[in-house]
């Protein structure tokens, strides 16, 4: 199958070649044809498997084939993400599609200059992408008329709710019109998302590819029972290694919460390992820095939360450190399929303290794969004595109700709506005063050969030991 036999137009399969795009995924080969045709359409898909192109390329070339010209202060797609990198990545491609299409392509989230977001819709746009936040902002200040809008895209749905975003999308579907093609894209489908789409969706074609709660089968998936006291010297020793010797290219370590990420970064700057930290509480240039160091490799290492991480798709992330565990197991399918993209291999290794051993049961049933176990390496003692040296211990994170899915969406919507309007939240100090006991963040690293049990076994197992959680 080819995208030409999908019937794309000549200016799309043009924008698609010079990007070097031959073969459709399978979510794009399902999906296109209905799109085509103006047809609803719920999609069931993760980030990387093409769904960006799934629901834009068609769009696109509904667009051209409708030849209207937006009004002022109007749009005539629009694109909520729930994040804003998200809302960047998909807004990066969609320039890349309609290169030839001469489609006027626009952004508008958090972080970023509101008078800015006003002139570059002030003259109409024909796509535009944007977290809810930021959109409702300029909706309420008569900035944006959404009466013309033709087609509505909600991506990562799912992560969308879970963000607390519910109120602010009924809002701006109040504000559409009722005449209008509606495309739902979601990672998971619970009934939050079924009753979303019962509302919102007229006669849906529903498409998906891959189940869900499976892990990738290139990714070898470990697991290090460690004390949260040492979690940061076995990250820095695992660093230290991998860097060095090659075997890791580009980390992706995962925490729970915007000041643990920065203290792992500040702990590692301390241990004479660069890495940056991506989340809520970056600003839109910090954040976009810490992107473009990564992707081009000058820092090899970055630290993120969950909902910071969500969208990101850069190719060459060798390892993931799940420096805390989720509490939801979903996540942790989420975490690491930022790994092994694009035909590669991956590894992933969580690091589990006593108190994560239930999320841990959680990850292995949802997954079905008992993870492997890998032994504490040598020299992990006399580096606990320097790491605790360099800061003032401090406690790790209040382990937090396991979720059957969706998370604590109370922390979550507090922080993702501050996060679509550019806001930072303060978080309370202890009730102790600054002093905390710290623990430290860490990953040991596995080879990185052997496989997972239920993949036979290939290369053996780390260490020989089942994890037993």
């Amino acid at each position: 199958m080819t995208f030409e036999s999908l019937g794309l137009s000549q200016s799309v399969l043009q924008a698609l070649e010079l990007k070097g795009y031959g073969t459709p995924t399978p979510i794009q080969a399902q999906a296109i044809p209905h799109v085509l045709e103006g047809r609803d359409l719920l999609g069931i898909a993760q980030t990387g498997t093409g769904k960006t192109a799934a629901f834009m390329l068609p769009s696109i070339d509904r667009l051209v084939a409708s030849d209207k010209r937006p009004k002022p202060r109007s749009c005539r797609m629009l694109v909520l993400a729930p994040t804003r990198e998200l809302a960047g990545q998909i807004a990066d491609s969609a320039r890349d599609y309609a290169k030839f299409a001469h489609l006027k392509v626009v952004t508008v989230f958090g972080g970023t200059s509101v008078s800015r977001n006003r002139q570059d819709v002030a003259r109409g746009v024909d796509i535009l992408i944007a977290t809810p936040g930021r959109l409702v902002d300029l909706c309420d200040q008569k900035a944006l008329d959404l009466s013309q809008v033709e087609i509505l895209v909600l991506d990562e749905a799912d992560q969308m709710l879970d963000l607390g975003f519910i109120h602010a999308l009924r809002a701006i579907v109040r504000l559409l019109p009722q005449k209008r093609q509606t495309l739902f894209f979601s990672a998971t489908m619970p009934n939050a998302i079924k009753q979303l789409a019962g509302q919102y969706l007229s006669d849906p074609t529903q498409v998906s590819v891959a189940p869900q709660a499976t892990t990738a089968e290139r990714v070898q998936q470990y697991v290090c029972f460690v004390g949260q006291a040492e979690k940061q010297a076995l990250l820095t020793l695992a660093l230290r290694k991998g860097l060095h010797s090659g075997e890791m290219d580009r980390v992706l370590i995962f925490t729970r919460t915007k000041h643990g990420a920065d203290r792992v970064v500040k702990k590692l700057a301390q241990s004479g390992i660069r890495s940056n930290a991506i989340h809520g509480n970056k600003s839109q240039p910090q954040r976009e820095r810490a992107l473009g160091e990564f992707r081009q490799g000058s820092v090899r290492v970055l630290v993120a939360t969950d909902i910071a991480a969500r969208g990101i798709d850069i190719p060459g992330v060798s390892h993931v450190v799940n420096f805390e565990l989720p509490n939801v197991a979903e996540q942790y399918v989420h975490r690491i399929g930022r790994t092994a993209r694009a035909g590669r291999e991956g590894v992933a290794i969580s690091f589990c303290a006593q108190d994560e051993r239930d999320y841990l049961r959680d990850i292995q049933r949802l997954t079905r794969v008992t993870l492997d176990q890998v032994p504490l390496p040598e020299g992990l003692r006399a580096e606990v004595e320097i790491v605790a040296k360099h800061v003032e211990p401090v406690r790790g994170p209040r382990p937090q109700p396991r979720r059957n899915g969706g998370g604590d969406r109370r922390d979550k919507r507090t922080e993702a709506q501050r996060d679509a309007r550019g806001e930072a939240r303060v978080e309370p100090r202890s009730g102790h005063g600054d002093r905390r006991k710290a623990h430290g963040a860490g990953s040991a690293h596995p080879g990185g050969n052997a496989g997972n049990r239920r993949r036979r076994n290939r290369g053996g197992r780390p260490g020989g030991q089942r994890a037993q959680a």
